[in-house]
């Protein structure tokens, strides 16, 4: 099941799946068999297993919705912090080249912030900032023209040849192609 972004359960469909805790709750209280409550309820036999469990250590508001599970969010002086340290580029946090990749902006986050971020959470929230894939602003000064046109004429079309022989072929894993 897919949610919309930016949230996960909608409140009321949260509110729903509380009350069925709650109704499994009020019958632990009488004593009701798992099985049976299973059963009313509809639900997986692991559920109504976890929920006791949660009944016995907490009671009735052990079984309360703790609203939605939000992934960390990174607020705007957070952000202006971390464009900070992007800034310094990527040798300054002990990379080895300036490339910034999704993965290192990742490890910045979680060294500067103390905020453990996915790599599509790091994606999306770059890309909702401003930020966009890196791409070298001009030619580097090495590049050797001459030699790469020469490989484009010479190297290129081996290694783009397909690799297929001519002819009539098999399929087959144990029949030899026929030649």
């Amino acid at each position: 099941m897919r949610y919309p972004e930016g949230g996960g359960l909608t409140a009321e469909r949260r509110a729903f799946r509380e009350g069925i805790r709650l109704q499994a709750g009020e019958m632990f209280v009488v004593g009701e068999k798992t099985a049976v409550i299973a059963k009313d309820l509809r639900v997986s036999v692991r559920s109504v297993e976890r929920w006791r469990r949660a009944w016995r250590e907490g009671g009735m508001e052990a079984l309360r919705s703790a609203g939605p599970a939000n992934s960390p969010t990174i607020t705007d002086a957070q952000f202006a912090m971390l464009e900070g340290e992007l800034g310094k580029g990527p040798s300054a946090h002990g990379f080895e080249d300036e490339r910034w990749t999704l993965a290192r902006v990742q490890a910045v986050i979680r060294r500067r912030l103390l905020v453990s971020l996915s790599v599509v959470t790091v994606w999306r929230l770059l890309k909702r900032h401003g930020w966009s894939w890196q791409a070298p602003a001009r030619r580097a000064l090495e590049r050797d023209e001459h030699a790469v046109e020469l490989w484009k004429k010479e190297v290129w079309p081996g290694v783009k040849a397909s690799r297929r022989h001519p002819g009539a072929g098999s399929s087959s894993r144990t029949r030899p192609a026929s030649r």
